[in-house]
């Protein structure tokens, strides 16, 4: 059995003043205009996740601003073993926390429950942003393998910010600073070779043939990930100065970066169209998908935002099989309830339309 969600409560959240939603499928599509609320729905479901969710948001930015009183999300997901209850959100003091079925947990823990896997309109260009994109990008789907990858990434940016700090300052802080750089060496080794074993694990776990491209991807950056931690702290010391100069740390893995290629034509995804490069974020995604479920014997929650947008009925179509083949529960979004016509009977339509009083949905809405 995979992973799905079956029960989503908000409250205050977005464009929502409450929602109460059951789902009993695994094949979710959500319509309706632009600005109606559904990415907000697909947005809710990713804090079920560590991290500021698929918009990348601040907890303060959550909250229904009408009714002041913070913002909540609850989910029940069934597992493997037992249903599990899932809620994070936040008073007016804007702080986000956590539990799970009614005890205080970390957010960071929150990826040891729910492994979500998500492609946004945002993310269309990836391949042609800067490497920060890329690099978060490839550690969403670390995070999926690996939960503890969050953590990892948090202590690492934590020790390379208070070293970028006293080399700022300058005086005699060579103690604190190795002490800092062990750090530094410790996660960072741990944050390029999680990366390296999740990119190793969805290159494996691509399809061969059908609608969908075949994507080569590799770790690029002057941080070799096979780099141990002594020889990562030696070259940090040895940095010292430069860094100093720069006014910010030059070597290691929060400078790596992700090239894809085009497998069939041998071309950088930079160069390939636009349905090109969306056909490979969806391979990525699917072999991520399929590496998860190879690891951990479940299929991810996928949240596929405004997915149609580049694809044609057969790609579609292409696309929905594929899901199903998996098992896992996708939650769509598209204007047109007709881009979802592939998916079949079994799926679960939902329409979600504005009103004055906020975002409202209509479970059973009637097909054209």
């Amino acid at each position: 059995m995979s992973l799905s969600l079956t029960h989503l409560r908000l409250v205050a959240f977005r464009s929502y003043a409450r929602l109460d939603l059951n789902i009993a499928t695994t094949m979710i599509a959500l319509t309706g205009a632009n600005g109606a609320g559904k990415t907000n729905i697909l947005e809710a479901v990713s804090l079920l996740a560590p991290g500021r969710g698929l918009r990348r948001a601040s907890p303060g930015d959550f909250a229904r601003k009408q009714q002041g009183i913070g913002w909540a999300v609850t989910a029940t997901l069934d597992t493997r073993s037992d249903p599990v209850e899932l809620w994070t959100g936040a008073g007016t003091d804007a702080r986000r926390t956590a539990k799970r079925d009614d005890k205080a947990v970390s957010v960071l823990s929150l990826g040891r429950t729910a492994r979500l896997l998500w492609l946004t309109p945002a993310l269309d260009r990836v391949f042609v942003e800067g490497p920060g994109e890329r690099r978060r990008f490839l550690d969403r789907m670390t995070l999926s393998l690996l939960p503890d990858h969050a953590e990892t990434a948090t202590r690492y940016d934590r020790a390379m910010r208070e070293r970028n700090r006293l080399l700022k300052d300058g005086g005699d802080n060579g103690r604190w600073l190795s002490a800092l750089e062990a750090q530094m060496a410790e996660h960072g080794v741990a944050l390029a070779k999680g990366r390296a074993h999740a990119l190793s694990s969805l290159i494996a776990a691509q399809g061969t043939g059908g609608a969908f491209p075949r994507a080569e991807a590799v770790i690029a950056g002057e941080f070799d990930a096979g780099m141990g931690a002594e020889d990562f702290a030696r070259t940090l010391a040895d940095g010292r100065g430069r860094d100093a100069q720069a006014g910010r740390t030059l070597t290691g893995p929060h400078r790596s970066d992700l090239a894809v290629r085009y497998a069939e034509k041998d071309a950088p995804a930079a160069e390939c169209s636009t349905g090109e490069q969306k056909a490979l974020l969806v391979s990525l995604l699917l072999a991520n998908a399929r590496a998860l479920h190879a690891e951990t014997g479940s299929a991810p929650i996928l949240l596929l935002d405004e997915i149609a947008a580049h694809f044609d009925a057969t790609r579609r179509a292409a696309l929905f099989a594929e899901i199903e083949g998996l098992g896992a529960q996708a939650w769509m979004t598209g204007t047109e309830p007709g881009l979802f016509d592939a998916m079949g009977a079994s799926a679960q339509r939902i329409e979600v339309s504005e009103t004055a009083d906020g975002s409202v949905v209509n479970t059973s809405p009637t097909r054209g």
